[in-house]
């Protein structure tokens, strides 16, 4: 049944939500379109026509940059106004990540700084340490890094060496060790700076300006892409950090790193999205203006089909982005009712929807390097020239799957939060897990694609979410203890929740729009549901039929292998027409133009 009550993360799973309840990318004021437009046209003046220069790191260039950005508000975009920010909830600071996320490298840049390089000290700052930093941040006076990443600690964070030993005096800490990746590291003046306070378990956060004496960094890293980005190791040589720039409280550094990762998953969600959509519109140009065989390209259905595709994954992604974006805010504002400070309820409520931050880095990177490898394919041989735009994007593109967390640890870590949410009583999961037990038993009761709009593609959904119950109840019940070492197996059930979720968010944002315009305006958005469901159905059981052939035998193994062709049959559907329908839309209008927020230019 539909709750009015907010939805929690990882709910999803056992919640049906109306379309009403989910925010869209439709429904952006004009003042949040005023802030995309503001975005783009920034990347399209200044970033855009400078890309060699940023690539070959002109000096100066970046900073300069970002002092640009500065002055517009771009740096400040979460910061509170008092603090000398523009104070702008949290589905408006996602729309101006995505529209920032076309820059490349400077989004690199960008995101860092704003991000990961300012959030720390203004969620987990003192009111004396956001006074004195904050405003310099925002403004852009100040550039900020962040050092987390050690030779020997990526994933395993906490297990990083750096240490930090506390003055006789007890007036400063002398901070010893090594730092790497550290973007923005060659011109930062400000890192946020994790270690290990003498024989502590956990890390700590300080706040280290960057000309202290005994910090030295190495030469900018060669890197595949995002060359314009400024990545080096940062070396910490007997550097007195004074007691007052302890960010936080000892020993709670990992809970900071962790939380600051969340907000980054959505963030880049948010950027890869951005991707997406302008390397669409390189393809589509492209595809229009390049003649074979005494015809526009467009005009294949090999192209077509490219093309289509890439639009339904983007259209989906846009969807759970946006869908997310607002439920965070939604949990936002219930904590502040509850007398909760704001910094604190933006913590709580990005921590509550962390499995989905999770899910939706993943399914975002992967849908912009799907997206960058058609691109280049449709351009051919001028698609692997440094001549075309597609070239760096397909470069710049393959970090995204290791920025934030791998994707791997990121499945990993998706069914571990929700498990653990279910665990602590957060999530009834057991219950509907029963009931799908039982129904194995029973007759099957198939969607009826006789009724109103989507009511078939509902009951698929709500089918796809017993397959998952089914197959993750059975791995929890047979392998207890011994799960959490099945990484296989864990990563199909995770390919299984981000099918559903990107599936059912992209169909509630459809309805939505159909209730608003009318079915007959919507038919290309139509065709894009019932085209990413149709596919979901084949990767869901294709997953979930890995998972419990990895753990189930003989008899038990046929039932739940039936019950699975159950749970993901859908009726036939025409998918190569109607990625031709929504292929040519995109092709008409030379762009990727399926939202509205802004004028793409």
């Amino acid at each position: 049944m539909e709750s009015k009550k907010p939805i929690k993360g990882g709910e999803f799973i056992i919640r049906e939500t109306a379309c009403e309840n989910i925010f869209t990318p439709e429904d952006y004021t004009e003042e949040q379109k005023m802030i995309a437009q503001m975005c783009l046209d920034f990347i399209s003046a200044e970033v855009l026509p400078n890309l060699e220069k940023i690539d070959h790191q002109e000096e100066g260039l970046m900073q300069k940059l970002l002092d640009k950005a500065g002055e517009l508000g771009m740096l400040g975009m979460s910061v509170p106004s008092e603090l000398g920010g523009m104070g702008v909830d949290f589905p408006t600071s996602l729309l101006a990540t995505e529209y920032t996320g076309r820059g490349h490298s400077f989004s690199v840049a960008y995101g860092a700084h704003t991000g990961i390089g300012t959030l720390p000290i203004l969620y987990y700052g003192n009111e004396a340490q956001k006074q004195k930093y904050i405003p310099k941040l925002a403004s852009g006076e100040w550039k900020a890094a962040y050092c987390l990443t050690e030779p020997s600690s990526g994933s395993d964070a906490n297990s990083g060496k750096t240490k930090a030993v506390l003055s006789a005096d007890g007036k400063h800490y002398t901070l010893n060790g090594q730092k790497m990746w550290i973007t923005n590291g060659g011109f930062a003046n400000l890192f946020t700076v994790f270690a290990k306070i003498e024989g502590d378990e956990n890390l700590t956060g300080f706040i280290v300006e960057a000309n202290s004496e005994g910090i030295s960094l190495n030469a900018e890293e060669k890197k595949m892409g995002i060359k314009g980005s400024s990545t080096r190791q940062v070396f910490f040589n007997n550097v007195k950090v004074p007691v007052e720039n302890l960010l936080g409280e000892r020993n709670q550094g990992f809970k900071i790193a962790l939380n600051i990762l969340n907000i980054g998953r959505i963030k880049l969600a948010g950027g890869v999205l951005g991707g997406s959509k302008a390397v669409m519109n390189y393809a589509v140009k492209y595809s229009n203006e390049r003649e074979q065989f005494g015809r526009s390209i467009s005009k294949y259905g090999a192209i077509r089909h490219k093309i289509g595709e890439m639009a339904v994954r983007t259209f989906a992604l846009e969807s759970a982005c946006y869908r997310l974006a607002f439920d965070i805010e939604a949990a936002i504002e219930g904590f502040m009712k509850d007398g909760m400070d704001k910094h604190k309820a933006t913590l709580k409520g990005i921590e509550q929807f962390a499995p989905e931050c999770a899910m939706l880095k993943v399914v975002g990177s992967e849908v912009l390097d799907f997206c960058v490898d058609e691109s280049v394919q449709i351009y051919g041989g001028m698609g692997y020239s440094a001549e075309s735009p597609v070239e760096r994007a397909y470069r710049d593109s393959r970090i995204n799957r290791i920025f934030e967390g791998t994707n791997e640890i990121n499945r990993l870590l998706t069914v571990d939060m929700v498990l653990k949410k279910a665990m602590k009583g957060e999530l009834d999961l057991m219950t509907p897990a029963m009931a799908v037990a039982n129904e194995l038993m029973s007759i099957p009761d198939f969607a009826d694609a006789s009724g109103a709009l989507f009511d078939a593609e509902k009951g698929y959904l709500r089918n796809f979410k017993k397959a998952i119950l089914m197959v993750a109840g059975t791995a929890v019940q047979k392998l207890m203890m011994e799960l959490s070492k099945q990484q296989e197996i864990l990563m199909n059930v995770a390919d299984m929740l981000n099918d559903v979720y990107v599936a059912e968010s992209v169909l509630l944002r459809v309805e939505k729009m159909v209730k608003s315009k009318g079915e007959a305006a919507c038919q290309e958005y139509i065709a894009i549901v019932r085209t990413f469901i149709f596919d979901a159905a084949d990767r869901i059981n294709k997953s979930g039929k890995d998972a419990l052939m990895a753990f189930v035998t003989e008899d038990e193994l046929r039932m739940m292998m039936m019950g699975l062709k159950r749970f993901t049959k859908v009726e036939p559907y025409n998918t190569k027409d109607a990625r031709q329908a929504i292929a040519n839309k995109l092709i008409a209008k030379n762009e990727y133009c399926l939202s509205d927020a802004v004028n793409q230019g």
